[in-house]
């Protein structure tokens, strides 16, 4: 299994719609990737525990079989998921793909 994660920096001026991420963009995914997305997570990131702010304001987690489904459950869906993120954020985003071990 492998997760596919994507965070969005606390940044002066950022802008995130928590609401349009949770009930637009990652269903919008949810749709298009069908069975080649096993699950996926939505992280609204509120602080850090020592009360400082957190470098982070959003996350989500993909989870796929493998590497290779990911790209099928996006193939042909990049351009109109990249599309929809100027609907939700002002943000540049930092992505990582990891192997789950536990």
């Amino acid at each position: 299994m492998i997760k596919y994660s994507v965070l969005y920096p606390n940044v002066e001026n950022g802008e995130f719609d928590h609401d349009y991420y949770r009930d637009v963009h990652l269903p919008l995914i949810q749709a298009r990737m069908g069975d080649y997305l096993v699950s996926f997570s939505i992280d609204k990131i509120i602080g850090t525990p020592e009360g400082t702010p957190a470098p982070y304001v959003a996350a989500c987690h993909l989870v796929c079989r493998s590497v290779e489904d990911l790209q099928k459950g996006m193939e042909g869906h990049i351009d109109e998921i990249v599309g929809d993120v100027a609907n939700f954020t002002n943000i540049k985003s930092v992505k990582w793909i990891s192997e789950v071990v536990a």
